[in-house]
């Protein structure tokens, strides 16, 4: 991989189209949402992405080495396992998305199919494997993928941006834009949908898994991580104005907003051939995704193989390939019993809203240890190659604590159901259940392993 090729990497795995759906829904407040979420996260944690990965340099554990070497062991284990475990209800979630902008291409009623549990069902299983199997057949091969994803992402955003233009020159503006319509409202339906641009804006440190894969990573890696990161943020803020440019928030749902949008567009202006063909790219930005996450969170399940956490043939590399197959394909196993487990009991969209909630509690939890590592390492030395911001230490503590302040309060609120959630007891208990018994199993792998390491070394 080079360059070009882990900037893109970051893109697909820093923006999501699908959140720009979500944050037109709530108006042009969503503008001032993303700003200060990029302040309160996305600042953070990119500084303390940059100072860790410089401190760590011979490690391609990205986070799991981190918190590992700063705070030891159990730290280093249980962001592993977190980080691993939160993509299983992250990848239905996208895929979920997914299967709702494929059904613009085989249906003429689009909204009835995207609504059908059997077909949602079907084509996110069947995307899943699909992406897993890419994977498995090396990098050099999934980095296309990827790639794939990474242009699917940011072309939607672009040709969402021609057709405001075009719309607001013709018809005006659907959305009233005055100086109270960006201010936040805050109850508590608002922040909970704070949450979710803040889970938006992560990401970025899940390319530090590819050192050994990017050619003179130490160099290019700090450039693609400001290149791609500049373009995941202004990709959303774009994107939300461009289609609140097309539609009034008021039209606009979270889960299929920005091909609703591309649909009353197109027949605005008269361009009725873009919805296929955005339906396409969304297809692609999604299940592009899916294989760049694959690719960076199997080397965790890799590493606790190595490490005698988990059994050895967690550990193992195919012979042909060279990629860590068994770990592939325990994802895939896992993230299809979460897609079948999500559909008891719910609606298509309450289906959506509860894997976006599973992962919002388990994805953070991870960025606690890294923030705490980055924390914790300014007691030490910094060698003179390590990227800190811009006044040093100090500086490094504030954001650091921001961002641990900011992660624990989005974990809480993310446990509040959605107020559409008809059966709220049982959202509650799935997601709060599902990530109980996923930390408690990775708390009785980590004793198991332990005594594992201690056998061997004895």
């Amino acid at each position: 991989m080079g360059f070009r090729d882990l900037v893109l990497f970051c893109v697909v795995t820093g923006i999501s189209v699908r959140w720009i759906g979500t944050a037109a829904a709530a108006g042009p407040s969503a503008i001032t949402i993303w700003v200060a979420a990029w302040l309160v996260f996305y600042l953070p944690l990119l500084a303390s992405v940059l100072e860790l990965s410089t401190r760590y340099a011979d490690s391609d554990g990205g986070i799991y080495h981190w918190s590992q070497r700063a705070l030891g062991d159990w730290a280093g284990f249980m962001t592993g396992w977190t980080y691993w475990t939160c993509n299983l209800p992250f990848y239905p979630s996208i895929l979920v998305f997914a299967a709702g902008a494929a059904a613009y291409l085989l249906s003429d009623d689009p909204a009835t199919l995207a609504a059908n549990s059997a077909y949602v069902l079907g084509f996110s299983v069947a995307a899943m494997w699909i992406a897993t199997g890419v994977n498995v057949r090396g990098l050099h091969i999934g980095k296309w993928l990827h790639n794939l994803g990474a242009l699917g992402n940011w072309l939607p955003v672009l040709i969402l941006g021609v057709l405001a233009g075009v719309a607001w020159m013709r018809h005006g503006s659907a959305t009233t834009w005055t100086p109270a319509s960006f201010v936040p409202r805050a109850n508590l339906k608002e922040m909970i949908f704070w949450t979710s641009l803040v889970f938006a804006l992560a990401g970025l440190e899940a390319s530090a898994f590819l050192r050994s894969e990017v050619k003179d990573f130490r160099r290019v890696f700090p450039k693609a991580l400001l290149l791609g990161g500049a373009l995941c943020v202004s990709g959303y803020v774009l994107g939300t104005i461009a289609i609140l440019f097309l539609l009034p928030a008021q039209q606009v749902s979270s889960l299929g907003g920005i091909m609703e949008a591309v649909v009353a567009a197109t027949q605005r202006v008269g361009w009725t051939g873009l919805v296929p063909l955005m339906a396409a790219l969304l297809v692609f930005a999604n299940v592009g995704a899916v294989g760049a996450w694959l690719t960076a969170s199997a080397r965790l399940p890799f590493l606790a193989g190595i490490d005698r956490y988990l059994p050895e043939r967690f550990g193992r590399i195919h012979p042909r390939w060279g990629t860590p197959h068994v770990a592939f394909y325990w994802q895939a196993v896992l993230a299809t019993a979460f897609l079948l487990l999500s559909q008891a009991g719910a609606t298509v969209a309450g289906t959506y809203r509860i894997l976006i909630s599973m992962s919002l509690i388990s994805y953070f939890m991870p960025y606690l240890f890294t923030f705490a590592a980055a924390l914790r390492v300014q007691g030490l030395p910094a060698p003179a190659d390590v990227i800190r911001p811009p006044g040093g230490r100090v500086t490094a503590i504030v954001l650091a604590t921001t961002g641990l302040i900011v992660t624990l309060a989005a974990m809480v609120l993310a446990v509040v159901p959605d107020p559409a959630e008809t059966n709220k007891p049982l959202a509650i208990a799935k997601v709060v259940g599902s990530m109980v018994l996923l930390v408690g199993i990775g708390q009785a792998v980590y004793l198991r392993g332990t005594r594992r390491r201690r056998g061997a070394k004895a």
